[in-house]
């Protein structure tokens, strides 16, 4: 066992193509959050699948019970692995994700997952307050388009606002040939 746990947020099927709430290069994402996934398998590294679902029958995506609130299949949970259900973007709000790894000893966070804008922006920021040492695999992380004042953002730049704010203050943000090379 390692102080490190891997955190993939909301890999979720309603993110991919075809779901309620495609996400900008989700599969490309999602192929390097798997990579990470299969590195920390090999490594011992605690593992954390985080499932988000909106409680609301309305609810533009994440429905409960739904099939695209399922994880996606490419990080699909193996025995052993703890899958945590949030209901708020930050991870550790309102859930059990601090007590579960502070009673393995982690002290060193790897975030990936979506949406980079949201969930893994509250996420991380929440994880640094708290005292982990954080590291966001950017690559392996993905964004919507969004608009803010009639301004349309492209996914991609959405993405990049948002890991360098993260970066530095925050999180380590590498990408994923890096983080693998370096571990």
């Amino acid at each position: 066992m390692t102080d490190t746990a891997l955190i993939l947020v909301d890999i979720q099927k309603d993110y991919f193509d075809g779901g309620r709430w495609t996400l900008s290069k989700m599969d490309q994402a999602s192929d390097n959050a798997a990579k990470v996934l299969a590195h920390a398998r090999t490594t011992g590294d605690m593992i954390v699948h985080i499932h988000h679902e909106i409680p609301s029958d309305t609810a533009p995506f994440f429905r409960p019970g739904s099939e695209g609130a399922e994880i996606h299949p490419k990080v699909a949970p193996q025995a052993g692995e703890d899958v945590i259900l949030k209901h708020k973007p930050n991870s550790f709000l309102n859930t059990r994700l601090h007590d579960t790894l502070g009673s393995r000893g982690i002290s060193n966070l790897v975030i990936v997952g979506a949406m980079s804008q949201m969930c893994i922006d509250a996420t991380t920021r929440a994880a640094a307050d708290l005292g982990y040492k954080v590291t966001v695999v950017h690559d392996a992380c993905a964004a919507r388009d969004t608009e803010f004042g009639g301004v349309a953002v492209p996914a991609a730049q959405v993405h990049a606002a948002f890991m360098s704010g993260l970066s530095g203050s925050y999180a380590t943000v590498v990408d994923c040939a890096g983080y693998l090379a370096a571990r």
